[in-house]
Order: C-alpha cells, then structure tokens, then sequence
C-alpha cells in the first residue's frame, strides 16, 4: 500500500513538474502597432524594445510590429489598444489630450515644466510618482484597460520650419502652424493659426499650403518626413518640449496573464529601450542636422530668446487654466513642481553650465552654419 502510494506520489510530482514546464515554455503572441511611419526614426523606438523582448524571453513573447496605418489611424492606437483590436501600441502621450488635459504633461510640457530637463524628466517618472499617475490617468480618469510604460526620454525639439525667417513673437501672428499636443494651446495664445496633424500628413499640408509652418519632432524625423522639401528656413532650440516620453501600451487582458517573470522582461525591456533610444536619437540627430545643411541646403537659425521666453509666458497661462479647470491635472502638475523644486536648484548649483566646458572646446566650430539672431 505505502509502495502504491509512492509510486502515485512520484507520477503525480512528475504530471506536476510537465506541466509547470510547460507552462515555462508557453509562448505569448502579440499584435502590435505605432503612431509613427516606417521610414520615421520614431519608429525605431519599438523596434529595439521588440528585439530586446524577444531575446530577453527566450522566444516566449513574440510580437508582430507594424507601423502607423496598419491597422488603426495613427490617432487611434490607444482605443485600438483599449479595444483588444491591437494588444500593444507604441506611442506619444501628448496625442491623448483631447481625451484628458493631463496627457499632455507626460508628453509635451513647455519648460520642462519648471526647467527640469530629460533626464530629471524621466527621474520624476520613476521615482517621483509619474509612472503611477500616469496609469491612473489611463486606467482611472479615462477608464480604459490598458497598462503604460516610459520606452523614451525626449530630445529638446526645434522651434519648427518656416518658409520665411522669424525674428520676434510678433512674426508668429497669422501664420497656420502644425503643432501636437498642448502646445496647440500655447501657439495659440501667441496669435498663431494651430492645426493639428499626425506626422505622416505635416508635410502634405504644407505643400498644399493648408499651414504655413510647422514643428514636428527633431532633425531625423523631420528629414525622414521630408520637411527640407516644403520649407529652407529651421529654427532651433524651441521650448515647447524639452521633455516628455514615448510609451509601449498594452491591453490589459493580455497583460494580467502573463507570468511575472514575462511581465519583468517587458517592464525592463521598457527602460532598456528608452537608454538605448535617448542615446541614439541625439547622435542620429547630429548627422542628419548635418545631411540637411549640407546636401538639403536647409538654413538653420538660432531661435530667438525672446521667443523663447514668450512660449515659458504662455504656457503658464494655458496651465494655470487646466489646472484650475481640472482635478486630476493639477495633482501631476503639482508633483512635477515638487519633484522640480528639489531636483533644479541642487543641478544648477552641483553642474556646471554646459556652454562653460563647450565654449571652451567649440566655440568656433559652426557644422550647422547656424545664423545668430
């Protein structure tokens, strides 16, 4: 009797051990899409977070990667993702403030806010709560069964392309200008025209001459786009967003069964892609500055600081009304102030200015041929 019963403990820990291995090798197939084109270097952004996936999980998740269009409009990757109709996204939070004012905060936030730049940006992210408030803002204020990750920092953005020079604020007034995000809002306080478009129709409408101007990204995807072909005239640095973040979404009834090991791997995978792409963008953007000085003949002009400091004046303005108008808004704002406050004086004092060190290395050198104001 005791033997039978050993014996039956043995196959019953074997059955067991089948079937915990099994369940190991399980595989996870994912269908997946982006707001950006295929030729767009946003694109490459979940294209790297795909290929660490799929090595980090041994082949256990494999995911099917199609860019913008694909499926779904660029605009409508999140309630495709919400739907199950996609089971990941790759996007911009900035995309989803018509759904909630508070998107733009995770996205395209003018000043920083408060003079943080990416990297204090991304460290607010993780450690000052925004990786939390930002899936409370998908999951509680807009009540959608996704789950978020940062797979980005942001590189500053320039001041956009003209077909005409700019010299003050009031060279703004009038012009019809593509702008994403909340900095719809903050053009349109200085008297601009805002239409908003996704990337792949900027440059369509400009030739049709629907804008004047436009700001979309940064040198590569605006090369990518063809901006150099509708307008010579590129102004750098803009204010309208030093920071923010690109993110992977996932639905969550295909998240919640995934194993946690899977779940780790996915998470990392998140972080991993965003060091990765956080360096790349800035040296990608280097050459291709270059290729459109150089091949395109794209003149580049230094943004005049006056502007710059007008856009700081305007948002102030359109965040004070959201903040006021809007709970849920204020509450991020509010924790990117405190996270700024600590974090902004303690850099300022412990760094030194970056120009110091590259004045002192590079003053001369003008690869760009920028022109002073």
């Amino acid at each position: 009797m005791k033997k039978g019963l050993a014996v039956l403990g043995v196959f019953i820990l074997t059955i067991g051990f089948a079937v915990i291995a099994g369940a190991q090798q399980q595989t996870y197939s994912f269908k997946m899409q982006s707001t950006w084109t295929a030729g767009d270097f946003h694109h490459q952004n979940p294209t790297k977070f795909v290929e660490i996936v799929e090595k980090a999980s041994g082949g256990r998740i494999k995911i099917n990667l199609m860019a913008a269009g694909a499926v779904v409009p660029a605009f409508e990757v999140l309630d495709a993702v919400n739907k199950g109709i996609l089971d990941m996204g790759n996007s911009w939070p900035g995309y989803w403030f018509g759904k909630h004012p508070a998107a733009t905060l995770f996205g395209s936030v003018a000043g920083g806010p408060f003079g943080m730049d990416s990297w204090d940006f991304m460290g607010w992210y993780y450690l000052g709560g925004g990786k939390e408030l930002y899936n409370d803002l998908i999951q509680k204020e807009l009540k959608m069964g996704v789950v978020a990750f940062a797979s980005s920092g942001e590189t500053c953005e320039p001041q956009g392309w003209f077909r005409k020079p700019i010299k003050t604020v009031k060279d703004f007034k009038g012009i019809k200008f593509r702008a994403g995000g909340m900095a719809s809002e903050v053009y349109k306080t200085l008297g601009m025209t805002v239409v908003i478009l996704p990337g792949g129709e900027i440059v369509p409408a400009m030739q049709r001459g629907v804008i004047d101007a436009a700001e979309y990204s940064e040198p590569s995807s605006d090369m990518s786009m063809g901006f150099q072909d509708v307008a010579k005239y590129y102004y750098l640095p803009g204010m309208h967003q030093p920071t923010g973040m690109m993110e992977i979404i996932i639905n969550k009834s295909k998240w919640d069964p995934l194993p946690a090991d899977l779940k780790a791997v996915i998470e990392f995978a998140s972080m991993a892609t965003q060091t990765w792409w956080d360096a790349a963008i800035k040296l990608q953007n280097a050459k291709d500055l270059e290729t459109l000085v150089n091949k395109h003949n794209v003149k580049v002009y230094e943004t005049p600081r006056e502007i710059l400091v007008e856009v700081l004046k305007a948002w102030d303005k359109v965040a004070e009304k959201h903040s006021k108008a809007n709970a849920f808004f204020d509450k991020v704002y509010q924790s990117q102030r405190e996270y700024a406050k600590r974090i902004v004086p303690y850099k300022r004092l412990n760094e030194p200015p970056y120009e110091l060190a590259a004045d002192y290395y590079w003053k001369q050198a003008n690869p760009y041929k920028v022109q002073k104001p």
